[in-house]
């Protein structure tokens, strides 16, 4: 049965983007932007977080703060999820492949220059690695690149079904879109309150609570966490610091650096950049001038410190301390800075002053007095207050301090047309089966609702076409260990792989997913036996019935059997770029 909303799948364009609801490769939500949030809808939709609310671990949730809810939710996927960014999970495709995809209806060199796969090298940071030697890909032809295609949480649970893996798995936004919907029905955030960000090599979170909360990967920042120097926040801030944001998505719409029109809500999003702006920056203070020299090693040889010891003088090397602070819990930090210093060995301070070297002490009051002042104002009365022979190493010190407690995050520009649209609007206080009814009440007039649908793999309100599309064209997995069989061969071993979806009720999973995992209905396992029949013989036609417990391939005269527990009755008729069903 096909939605009221009725997409027109003789649109080239149309039929990518909700075929893409399926595969959602990185480069696919770079081309449809409306695809990302969706995403996370779809795991809102799934049994699977849900049944985490049962969990021991997160017993009286509702009884924590903001931050402490966000830490067990971290720490539930940090146990149960890894960050997989393998290039043969998914398969390989080509740059020449996906330009042809899309160039009918996108600038192809926006694409080469906003996306790594396609030569986008970023700034500094990632100009210097060689972006496909990073990734793995210079073992491959120039042309080939990864489909990292973003999972959905089934998907990601199903990893441990995978050989060499005991947990669940996931790349950069499959962790961003599982981390909104766990704390949405977790952490009872509401969903106006999360927004997505995108830049060209890495997908985050950014959560409008308290002082507000950015997710990286599996792993949460909190703003003090930003500013704490450690090499986990370096690698946290390299996204936001060294690219630009082309997508930022939320529950009302979207924003793209490319497109001239956003659907997101204009007043959500300039209350959304003006706040990621004061997360990722701060006055300077103590606190966080120690956490900068932590960060930049190189400068804390300006410094000395000065302790009172048994009422006597002791002064001793910044770089000393620092050094203690890798054996032992304590730290130069205000709140255990005692503690250190209490277990720092006599024989490492001098009676005297070291020649040369600025007293940090003082450094802490100067800034306390002027923590209100302009950096540069503040470099200025340091240079008057505290004259060394070092001033070109103090000038650099100052130019990385500033780009320390400053980002600028380079967001799209909210100068362009804003074009609302209809979005579900669901409460943390709704239930999973109220919220699936929501979603597809809202499907004939929302388009966001009806790519949740397909995102979802919500087969009966959804038209089959786009599934089978991504299901023959995008799922290479399987290729390489099929290649040059006969059907009779592919489907002894299609049959061998266990009898179990891993998805709830009649949603199917794509071919690679069943390859992947190893398992599948078989209603699942007859795509992956079409797409294998079809890269091995391209001018084949291939027709499917399904007939619920009975699913039938026939192809070349001869007939094959799997049996399904979906239900699904349809035909599906398979002949080159042609996909028909009934």
């Amino acid at each position: 049965m096909t939605n009221p909303f009725s997409p027109d799948f003789s649109d080239r364009k149309t039929l990518e983007k909700y075929s893409s609801a399926y595969t959602l490769s990185d480069m696919e939500i770079f081309i449809f932007p409306d695809l990302f949030y969706p995403l996370v809808l779809a795991n809102i939709m799934s049994p699977v977080i849900w049944k985490w609310r049962d969990d021991p671990w997160f017993r009286d949730m509702h009884k924590k703060n903001f931050v402490s809810k966000a830490n067990r939710i971290k720490q539930f996927i940090i146990d149960n999820y890894i960050f997989n960014l393998d290039l043969e999970t998914w398969g390989l495709t080509t740059k020449e492949t996906e330009l042809a995809r899309f160039s009918d209806f996108f600038d192809t060199e926006l694409l080469k220059q906003s996306n790594a796969l396609f030569g986008y090298e970023g700034d500094k940071y990632y100009f210097s690695i060689d972006i496909r030697r990073h990734f793995g890909l210079d073992k491959y032809d120039t042309s080939a690149i990864p489909y990292w295609k973003t999972e959905t949480v089934e998907a990601m649970t199903a990893f441990r079904y995978k050989e060499h893996y005991t947990t669940g798995a996931g790349e950069c936004v499959s962790l961003a879109a599982l981390y909104a919907a766990a704390m949405f029905i977790v952490g009872g955030i509401p969903l106006e309150k999360i927004f997505m960000m995108a830049t060209p090599l890495h997908s985050q979170n950014f959560i409008d609570e308290k002082d507000g909360l950015l997710t990286n990967n599996r792993r949460i920042m909190t703003k003090n966490m930003w500013f704490n120097g450690t090499s986990l926040s370096g690698k946290a801030r390299r996204a936001l610091e060294n690219e630009k944001v082309t997508i930022v998505s939320h529950i009302t719409g979207h924003i793209h650096t490319v497109y001239d029109m956003a659907t997101i809500d204009r007043d959500a999003y300039i209350e959304f950049s003006g706040k990621l702006r004061n997360f990722i920056r701060s006055n300077l203070t103590p606190a966080i001038f120690i956490n900068f020299l932590r960060f930049k090693s190189e400068y804390k040889c300006l410094f000395q410190y000065h302790y009172l010891r048994t009422g006597t003088s002791h002064y001793i090397p910044l770089e000393k301390l620092f050094e203690y602070e890798h054996s032992l819990k304590a730290s130069m930090n205000e709140e255990t800075r005692d503690k250190l210093l209490a277990e720092v060995d006599s024989e490492e301070f001098q009676y005297d002053p070291v020649p040369g070297k600025v007293m940090l002490n003082e450094v802490e009051e100067f800034i306390k007095k002027h923590k209100d002042s302009d950096l540069h104002v503040i470099e200025d009365e340091f240079t008057k207050n505290f004259p060394t022979e070092h001033i070109d190493c103090v000038k650099r010190m100052f130019a990385d301090l500033k780009e320390f407690i400053i980002t600028e995050p380079r967001l799209p520009s909210a100068d362009r047309k804003f074009v609302p649209e209809i979005y579900p609007q669901i409460s943390v206080n709704d239930s999973r089966d109220e919220i699936i009814r929501h979603m597809r009440d809202l499907s004939g007039v929302s388009e966001m609702a009806l790519l949740s649908l397909y995102a979802f793999r919500d087969m009966a309100l959804t038209d089959w076409r786009p599934f089978v599309k991504a299901a023959i064209e995008r799922n290479p997995v399987c290729h390489a260990a099929l290649e040059g069989k006969s059907a009779e061969e592919i489907y002894g071993i299609i049959s061998g792989l266990t009898n179990d979806s891993i998805y709830d009720s009649g949603r199917l999973a794509q071919p690679d997913e069943v390859w992947n995992f190893g398992r599948g209905d078989g209603a699942e396992k007859v795509f992956l036996m079409a797409d294998a029949i079809i890269h091995n013989d391209p001018g084949a036609e291939v027709n499917i019935m399904l007939a619920g417990e009975i699913i039938t391939l026939w192809y070349e005269g001869m007939e094959f059997n799997f049996s399904s527990s979906k239900g699904h009755i349809c035909k599906i008729r398979i002949k080159g770029n042609d996909y028909s069903v009934i």
